[in-house]
């Protein structure tokens, strides 16, 4: 496949501008058209469900406040494309809240680009994890920044966490376009203890892509996310590519799970699918 339209959340957070300098990156590298997506936060079921016209009620100036600071988002997301060079790019308001605008409107990319939700900041839904939110609803791979990130280049050394499963497959599978390009791949084989988790399959696949890839000594202890973590610090990458919630959410949230603690501990930008 290839990455011909990458969405990114475009908002007024502290790291959002080192997201959308990532994401021009990207596009420019791979001469994709370039989305940027805010939302005012107003779930479009309240439009439906109530029949309800905002602006002829008291919470008039609030919805004006949440239209003017989505709309200035979208100029400082236009600012800082345009200053990156990218030949295709467009700004656009979504009136809906954030996880379920975004799942919708990611339909037709390529790739979503979002940010890490940082301890002590507001969550967005309240109580929740954007990326997750929007990694069990939308069909598509995407890639989570950390809130340390401060590099805007991605992919050149890349650690792929694989197991063979269908999120695994996923995962890779979007990621393909971006490893084409990287100067390192290498895969990480791991499985609960006598399962097999590398496919003899595997690097052939890769290298019918034009992707040359290194396979990593199979490690059942890799099956946790701080090993995980560690090792992509050992190989000093750039970008992890991993599946997202084997296995149902409510077990990740109660029982802890890969997926949950990558999310809250990551230092590289990770490419998840579910």
């Amino acid at each position: 496949m290839n990455c011909k339209t990458i969405l990114v959340h475009v908002d007024q957070s502290p790291h959002a501008a080192t997201r959308i300098a990532l994401a021009a990156q990207l596009a420019l590298r791979h001469d994709a058209h370039l989305l940027g997506v805010a939302l005012t936060g107003v779930s479009r079921y309240y439009y439906r469900e109530g029949a309800a016209d905002l602006a002829r009620t008291v919470l008039a100036p609030h919805m004006d406040a949440l239209f003017a600071r989505a709309g200035a988002a979208l100029d400082r997301f236009a600012r800082i494309a345009a200053d990156a060079g990218v030949r295709s790019c467009e700004g656009r308001l979504v009136d809906d809240e954030a996880a379920a605008g975004l799942a919708l409107s990611g339909r037709y990319a390529d790739l979503l680009v979002l940010g890490q939700h940082e301890p002590g900041a507001p969550s967005e839904p309240p109580g929740g994890d954007l990326a997750a939110h929007v990694l069990l609803a939308c069909p598509r791979p995407v890639l989570v920044v950390p809130y340390i990130q401060k590099e805007t280049a991605v992919g050149k050394r890349v650690v792929v966490a694989w197991n063979g499963s269908a999120e695994a497959v996923r995962a890779l599978d979007g990621a393909l376009p971006l490893l084409r390009l990287a100067e390192r791949v290498v895969v990480a084989a791991f499985a609960p203890a006598g399962q097999p988790a590398a496919d003899p399959e595997l690097l052939p696949w890769l290298r019918r892509h034009g992707i040359e890839a290194a396979l990593l000594a199979e490690s059942p202890g890799l099956a946790g996310g701080e090993p995980l973590l560690s090792l992509v610090a050992d190989q000093a990458a750039d970008l992890l590519v991993m599946g997202a919630y084997g296995r149902a959410r409510l077990s990740e949230l109660l029982l802890g799970g890969v997926t949950r603690t990558v999310l809250e501990a990551m230092t590289v930008p990770v490419l998840m699918a579910h």
